[in-house]
C-alpha cells in the first residue's frame, strides 16, 4: 500500500510539473534578470522572454497554467529546486539556507561603492573553497556571478586589477566551465546596457579565450557590437605572455588625471597579453625633479591600483647612456656644438646646417671630454645626432642629445655635469628594458620617426610605439610648468588642492578612485582627439557616492530663523533614525526634537503665513507669523505643527536644526575652475585667462552627529549637496571643513 501511494504522489508530482512548465519570463527592458536568465539557461529552463514590463518591476514567471511568481529570489529558488543539476538548490535544509542567506545578500553588488567592500568579503570567503555554497555549483554562485558580470565596466576594471585574486579565480573557472551558456547571455544581455562589455569580449579579456601565443586576432566580428569599447585594438606583433610595458613619468610634478590615461593604458595592455609593467622615472632634468615627486608619484600610481614590477630610474642607465653617446661621436653619427640656443632652433627650422656638423670624430670628442668636466667652454656646448636636416619631419633635424646641467641630482649628487635628453635616452632606455611596447600620446607623433632613427643609429632592438589620445578636459591645465606657477605663487594651497587635476586633488574633492578608472576606461585607447567635460566624471562618482553615503543636515549660519513650533515639545526627546533610508550599512544618527528649531533663510524667503510646509523627518507644520526686518530678510516665525498633515500637499521639503548647543560649526567650500577659457588658444598666455574667485567658504551649522566624521567621509547635506570631509571636528572653536563634491550638473561661476 504504501510503495502504490509513493508512486501515485511521484505521478502526480511529475504530472504538476508537466503543468508548471515555465511559459514566458517577463522583465523590464532597462533591468535584466541576469542572474535568473542564468541560471534557466544552465538548467536548461527555455521560455520566452519579454522585456516589456515597467521599469521598476518585478522579474516575473508565468507558468503553462496560468500561475505567477514575482522577483529575482523567488525565482531563483524556483529553478533551483526544479533543476536536474545536483545540489542546485543545495543538498540539506542548512546548505538551502546558506544559499537563502547568498540570494539576500547578492544585490549589494549593484549598491554604489558597497560593490567593493562586498568583492572583498565575497574575495575572502572564497579563500579556502571552490564555490559559495557545498562542493559544487549552485544558483548562490549563479546570483554573486551574474552580479559582478553585469556591473560590466565596473567589474572588469577591478578584475584587471588582480585586486581580488579568489575572486577573480572563482569568476575565471565559471566562465570557463559554462562559456556557451554565459557568452549568449552576456551578449545578449550585458553588451546592450549603457555600452557594456560584451560576453565575448570578457571571456577574451578573462585570457580563456587564448588558444594560442599570437593575440593577432581577426577582429572583424567585433564590428557586430554597435556600443562596443574602444579598448577593442590590438597591440601590433603582441605575443601572449611576452608584453612588457612602461609608465615613464617624469619626477617634476604630482600624477594627474592626464598620467592616469597612460598608466591605466598601460595596465589595460599588460593584462591583456598577460604581460607586465614597469615603472620607470625619467629623471634627466635636475633643475624641475626631487624625491618629493618621485615619493608622491608612487603615492598615487598605488592608488589608482597599478600593479607593476619594478621600479627603475633613467638615471640607472647614465653610464651606458654616456658610452653610447661617444660611439655614435666615433661613428660620425653625433658632433658637439656650441650654436646658441635661439640661433640653433632658428637653424632647425629653416633646415641650415650648423657650422659645426662637419667636425671631425676626433674633435668631437675633445669637446664632449670640456662638456662631461663641465668647463666654461663645455657649459656652451651641447651634443647633437647627425639624422637629417632636410627632413619635412623637424623632429629628425638634429636632435640634441645631451646637455650641460652643473645642478645636483635629487639621486646622485653632482656626479654628472651633463644629461641626457629625452628624445635621446628613451629609445635607448625602453629596449635596453626590454619593453616590447612604448605606449605614447599622439601629440609626440612626429617624433616617432625620430624615436626609430634613433634606435636604428644606436644598432639596438626596435620597440614598437602605440598612440593613443590625450585626455583633454575643459577649463583645465595639464601643464606641469603651468601647474607648478599656481603653487609657487600662491594661488593653491599644494599639489593635492581640490581645484588641481592631480589625482590628489581631484580625491581630496570627493572623486572615488573607481569613478575615475571608469571615466577613463570609457575613453579607451582611442587616437581620436576630444575635449572631454568635467560634468560626465563627476556624474559617474555621484552614481558611486549617493546609493551609499550618509544624510546629514546643515542650517547656513548668516541669516538663520528660529522657526518656534507653539504646540512643540516642551521637553526636547530624541530618535535614532537611519542615516540613509535606502542603505542601513550607513548607520544611524540621533535627532533631538525641539520647540525651537532653525532653517535656512532661503527657505524662509520662500513661505507664505498660513501655508503648510513639510519638516524633513518629523512632519507637517502650519506657519502662523513671519517678521521680517527694514531689508526684508525674515527674522523669526512661528507655527504649529500638523503631523497628520500629508507631505504629498506640501510644496516646501525643509531642512531644519534643533536649536540647542550641541550643533557644530561648518566651513562648507566651494571650488571653480582655474581659468575662465574652455581651451586656450595656441599660442595664448594662461595668465590671461586666469579666474579671480575659485574658492568660495559658507559658514553653516550642522547636525552634531557630525562630530564623528572622518577625514576622507562622504557623506550628502540633504538638499545642499555631497561633500568631503577635508578637517574632522576637534574642538567647538574650529569648524569642520566640508568641500562640496560636483555632481555632474553644469557648475555655476562662484561670486
Amino acid at each position: 500500500m504504501r510503495s502504490l501511494c509513493s508512486i501515485f504522489c511521484i505521478s502526480s508530482f511529475l504530472l504538476v510539473l508537466r503543468i508548471m512548465d515555465v511559459k514566458l519570463l517577463s522583465f523590464p527592458a532597462d533591468c535584466p534578470p541576469l542572474s535568473v536568465i542564468v541560471a534557466a539557461k544552465i538548467a536548461g529552463i527555455t521560455s520566452p522572454a519579454d522585456s516589456s514590463l515597467p521599469s521598476g518591476s518585478a522579474p516575473t514567471f508565468l507558468f503553462s497554467s496560468g500561475l505567477k511568481l514575482h522577483g529575482t529570489s523567488v525565482l531563483l529558488r524556483y529553478i533551483g529546486r526544479v533543476a536536474n543539476i545536483p545540489n542546485f538548490y543545495g543538498q540539506n535544509a542548512y546548505e538551502s539556507s546558506q544559499i537563502d542567506e547568498w540570494l539576500e545578500y547578492a544585490p549589494i553588488l549593484s549598491s554604489g561603492s558597497a560593490f567593493e567592500s562586498a568583492c572583498s568579503y565575497v574575495d575572502k570567503y572564497l579563500e579556502r573553497c571552490t564555490f559559495l555554497v557545498g562542493h559544487s555549483l549552485s544558483v548562490a554562485d549563479v546570483a554573486v556571478w551574474s552580479g559582478l558580470a553585469g556591473t560590466g565596466q565596473r567589474w572588469e576594471s577591478l578584475r584587471k586589477s588582480k585586486k581580488y585574486p579568489n575572486l577573480q579565480r572563482w569568476f575565471n573557472s565559471l566562465l570557463a566551465e559554462y562559456c556557451v551558456d554565459l557568452d549568449d547571455v552576456l551578449t545578449t544581455y550585458v553588451g546592450k546596457r549603457g555600452g557594456k562589455s560584451s560576453g565575448a569580449k570578457l571571456k577574451d579579456q578573462q585570457g580563456l579565450s587564448q588558444k594560442t601565443n599570437s593575440v593577432s586576432q581577426d577582429t572583424s566580428d567585433k564590428g557586430k557590437q554597435g556600443s562596443r569599447s574602444t579598448f577593442e585594438v590590438d597591440l601590433p606583433n603582441a605575443e601572449f605572455g611576452k608584453v612588457r610595458l612602461r609608465f615613464a613619468p617624469e619626477p617634476s610634478g604630482y600624477l594627474h588625471i592626464g598620467h592616469s590615461k597612460a598608466a591605466l593604458l598601460n595596465q589595460y595592455f599588460a593584462q591583456r597579453y598577460n604581460g607586465e609593467v614597469i615603472i620607470r622615472f625619467d629623471d634627466t632634468n635636475p633643475a624641475k625633479e626631487s624625491n618629493e615627486f618621485v615619493e608622491n608619484l608612487l603615492k598615487d600610481i598605488e592608488t589608482l591600483g597599478i600593479k607593476y614590477e619594478t621600479v627603475t630610474y633613467t638615471s640607472d642607465y647614465f653610464p651606458q647612456l654616456m658610452e653610447m653617446a661617444e660611439n655614435l661621436i666615433r661613428q660620425g653619427k653625433a658632433y658637439v656644438d656650441d650654436t646658441p640656443r635661439e640661433q640653433m632652433q632658428k637653424e632647425r627650422m629653416e633646415g641650415i646646417e650648423s657650422k659645426h656638423r662637419s667636425n671631425s670624430p676626433e674633435e668631437n670628442l675633445r669637446l664632449w671630454k670640456e662638456m662631461i668636466l663641465g668647463t666654461e667652454k663645455g657649459l656652451l656646448c651641447c651634443l647633437r645626432g647627425k639624422l637629417d636636416m632636410q627632413d619635412p619631419n623637424k623632429s629628425l633635424r638634429d636632435p640634441v642629445y645631451y646637455r650641460c646641467n652643473p645642478i645636483p641630482h635629487h639621486r646622485i649628487g653632482s656626479k654628472y655635469k651633463i644629461y641626457p635628453t629625452y628624445d635621446f635616452c628613451c629609445p635607448f632606455v625602453d629596449s635596453i628594458e626590454g619593453i616590447t611596447h612604448a605606449l605614447r600620446s599622439s601629440e609626440y607623433h612626429d617624433r616617432n620617426a625620430q624615436y626609430y632613427r634613433i634606435q636604428e643609429d644606436m644598432g639596438l632592438r626596435k620597440v614598437h610605439i602605440y598612440e593613443f589620445s590625450r585626455l583633454n578636459l575643459v577649463y583645465t591645465l595639464l601643464s606641469k610648468r603651468k601647474l607648478l606657477w599656481f603653487v609657487q605663487n600662491g594661488k593653491v594651497d599644494g599639489w593635492d588642492d581640490p581645484r588641481f587635476p592631480t589625482v590628489q586633488g581631484i580625491v581630496r574633492r570627493g572623486l572615488k578612485i573607481e569613478a575615475l578608472i571608469q571615466f577613463i576606461l570609457e575613453q579607451g585607447a582611442s587616437k581620436n582627439l576630444n575635449l572631454m567635460e568635467w560634468d560626465k566624471l563627476w556624474t559617474i562618482n555621484k552614481k558611486i557616492i549617493d546609493p551609499v553615503c550618509p544624510r546629514h543636515t546643515a542650517v547656513v549660519e548668516k541669516r538663520r530663523v528660529l522657526f518656534t513650533l507653539d504646540n512643540g515639545p516642551e521637553k526636547p526627546f530624541v530618535r535614532v533614525i537611519p542615516k540613509h533610508k535606502k542603505y542601513e550599512a550607513a548607520g544611524e544618527k540621533s535627532t533631538t526634537f525641539t520647540k525651537g528649531i532653525l532653517i535656512d533663510q532661503v527657505d524662509a524667503q520662500c513661505i507664505k503665513v498660513d501655508e503648510e510646509i513639510t519638516l524633513m523627518d518629523w512632519g507637517n507644520a502650519i506657519v502662523k507669523r513671519i517678521e521680517k526686518d527694514q531689508d526684508g530678510y525674515v527674522t523669526q516665525m512661528s507655527g504649529i505643527l500638523h503631523l497628520e498633515g500629508s507631505v504629498k500637499t506640501t510644496k516646501l521639503k525643509a531642512t531644519w536644526l534643533p536649536d540647542i548647543n550641541e550643533l557644530v560649526t561648518l566651513s562648507l567650500m566651494e571650488f571653480d575652475y582655474l581659468i575662465t577659457k574652455k581651451k586656450l588658444d595656441e599660442g595664448e598666455d594662461f595668465l590671461d585667462a586666469l579666474n579671480p574667485c575659485t574658492k568660495k567658504e559658507t559658514v553653516a551649522l550642522g547636525d552634531s552627529n557630525m562630530r564623528n566624521l572622518k577625514r576622507g567621509d562622504i557623506l550628502q547635506l540633504e538638499r545642499k549637496g555631497y561633500f568631503r570631509c577635508d578637517v574632522p571636528y576637534v574642538r567647538p572653536s574650529k569648524p569642520i571643513v566640508l568641500f562640496a563634491i560636483p555632481d555632474g550638473r553644469q557648475q555655476a561661476c562662484l561670486k
